[in-house]
């Protein structure tokens, strides 16, 4: 999809692209780890998942994203979901959808190389 197009959609629907597209990503990367038990890799995949370790990861990201990426994470920030987290605060919710909305855009956008490094960096950040 263009840039042009992505930018059409609301910052909510790249979030929604991002939530699973990033969930697949961290499912892959403990089943990759060697963890093969059900608890053992819910327990792994919540310390890169939730709300409170998505605003993390963002908090500690932000200064290598480009000028663009902030901007779009700037919007996913500021939109006004419909619900909350149920074990988040409200700032703690918006950074995450802000942190998906990044992770959407990328994919939609098709920037695969530059989704592959953010990911990674993202990995490195929550470990």
């Amino acid at each position: 999809m263009k840039k042009e197009d992505a930018l059409q959609y609301s910052p909510l629907v790249w979030a929604y692209m991002g939530d699973a597209v990033y969930e697949m990503y961290i499912r892959e990367y403990v089943i990759n780890q060697g963890l093969c038990k059900n608890g053992l890799l819910h327990k792994k995949s919540i310390k890169f998942v939730s709300a409170k370790a998505q605003c993390g990861i963002l908090k500690e990201l932000e200064e290598k994203l480009t000028e663009e990426e902030q901007d779009i994470v700037r919007r996913g920030r500021n939109a006004n979901p419909h619900s909350t987290a149920k074990n988040a605060d409200i700032v703690e919710y918006k950074y995450a959808t802000g942190f998906e909305a990044l992770i959407g855009f990328l994919h939609l956008t098709e920037q695969k190389e530059r989704l592959d490094e953010v990911l990674k960096m993202c990995v490195e950040l929550g470990e």
